[in-house]
């Protein structure tokens, strides 16, 4: 029996010409033009074997449809067709449950390798009930968490700018996301945008849109986020590394509702809830004159910190347990847990990329274990917990600190951020700021 694709596009010949591509390669194929005649199908007793959306639709996008299909406790695959400038998205609709993403212009053979690799894997069942949140969002049950979570619980429903604070790999974006689950504005978009990704040429395109002409490269009109969230929320991660003249742009977009594409003479009415994160002191930043104080009050309404799973060792446990069924399911192997001496070793590591750290640490991990249960001696060697030998980097001397770190490390940056306390795109960011070159 043919096996049955649905395509979810609202460009009727991009979508059609898939269709038939899909017929060729001896598939089953419907095609739906938006989210509500998508959920119709979804709904018939008709089996759907994978669903390949578009991320932009007319009535919402693929992720609220990824959403609306785990509410209706469907498990089917989720392919998410997205543009380049929108894989911020796509990796967001990723860690919401979606299988894989495919980046247009579509290639036929990366298209038909997904498509199969999608189909083929095998749903294994949790070996643990872990709790989650609406948005599959696993929960800490450590007394740290629960009260971050209780703070997220109060602040969602508000109107109140949010400002969430953590070192990276805490979980930031998940956290505003749940924030953004739990408000009036979860049937709308949610946008994430990488402050630290943006260059100061072109952050300003990216967040308020432009003008065909505006410069050099403009060759259409495009959208800005702010513009393309009118009515949901955009998440501003690692916010202290946007140029002091964005940050101007940012404070009026939140006293007025109002975006000015670049090149344009007119201003975009928008409705937006901004909630921004950093794992930077930004009091620090405004004494040292890189960031603006009144934005900062503007962006912290209400603050919420993000515990560093060190302080949370309870949680480690669970955590580990549902990046192990991840691993599970992404290698197709079937591992069954951890020993307790394996149990106990992870509970003893410092953890300095927190979450971000543990999950690939078990993904390595199960990549190359053979055996039913994980031992200590699968683990790699675990670097020893800082010291305090180990440098912080302060803002008042930050180029000097970052040379420093270099020397030490003999060019390698990597190494030099684990020595700063920061990551390595923070790093490269800074190195930039400052002229440092190798």
């Amino acid at each position: 029996m043919k096996q049955s694709i649905l395509i979810v596009e609202d460009d009727a010949a991009f979508g059609t010409m898939l269709q038939k591509w899909f017929r060729r390669n001896d598939f089953e194929a419907l095609l739906c033009f938006n989210i509500v005649a998508a959920q119709t199908e979804l709904k018939k007793n008709q089996p759907i074997n994978l669903v390949l959306t578009d991320l932009r639709l007319p009535d919402g996008d693929g992720i609220m449809l990824l959403h609306w299909m785990r509410e209706q406790k469907m498990t089917t695959p989720v392919i998410v067709m997205t543009s380049y400038a929108e894989i911020q998205s796509a990796v967001a609709a990723i860690k919401l449950g979606a299988e894989d993403y495919l980046e247009k212009p579509i290639n036929p053979s990366i298209l038909k390798e997904k498509i199969i690799q999608a189909l083929s894997k095998k749903k294994l069942p949790a070996n643990l009930s872990v709790p989650v949140s609406k948005t599959n969002i696993v929960l800490g049950t450590s007394p740290e968490s629960k009260q971050m979570y209780d703070y997220i619980k109060r602040v969602a429903p508000t109107k109140m700018s949010v400002l969430i604070l953590g070192e990276s790999g805490t979980g930031k974006e998940y956290a505003a996301r749940m924030i953004h689950e739990g408000s009036s504005r979860s049937n709308q978009r949610f946008i994430a945008v990488d402050c630290g990704s943006l260059s100061r040429e072109l952050a300003p395109s990216e967040l308020f849109g432009h003008l065909k002409g505006s410069f050099t490269s403009a060759l259409n009109d495009k959208t800005g986020v702010f513009e393309q969230a009118s009515g949901g929320t955009v998440f501003l991660d690692e916010i202290g590394n946007l140029s002091y003249e964005v940050q101007v742009q940012l404070l009026r977009t939140l006293q007025e509702q109002k975006v000015r594409p670049v090149g344009s003479t007119n201003d975009i009415k928008v409705d937006v809830r901004i909630i921004a994160a950093t794992n930077e002191n930004l009091e620090n930043a405004i004494a040292g004159g890189r960031f603006r104080e009144d934005l900062y009050y503007r962006l912290n309404e209400f603050s919420v910190f993000i515990p560093p799973l060190r302080q949370r060792k309870e949680d480690i446990e669970l955590f580990a347990t549902e990046f192990l069924r991840q691993a599970n399911e992404e290698f197709e192997k079937n591992i069954q847990g951890f020993t307790p001496d394996a149990m106990d070793a992870l509970k003893q590591h410092h953890w300095s990329g927190n979450l971000r750290e543990l999950r690939n640490m078990i993904r390595r991990v199960v990549l190359f274990v053979s055996d039913q249960m994980i031992t200590p001696d699968d683990f790699p060697a675990f670097a020893p917990a800082p010291n305090d030998n180990d440098m912080v980097l302060y803002p008042e001397n930050e180029s000097e600190q970052i040379k420093d770190a270099l020397r030490k490390a003999r060019g390698n940056k990597t190494q030099a951020a684990k020595l700063l306390q920061i990551d390595r795109k923070t790093l490269y960011n800074k190195m930039h700021l400052y002229g440092i070159k190798l």
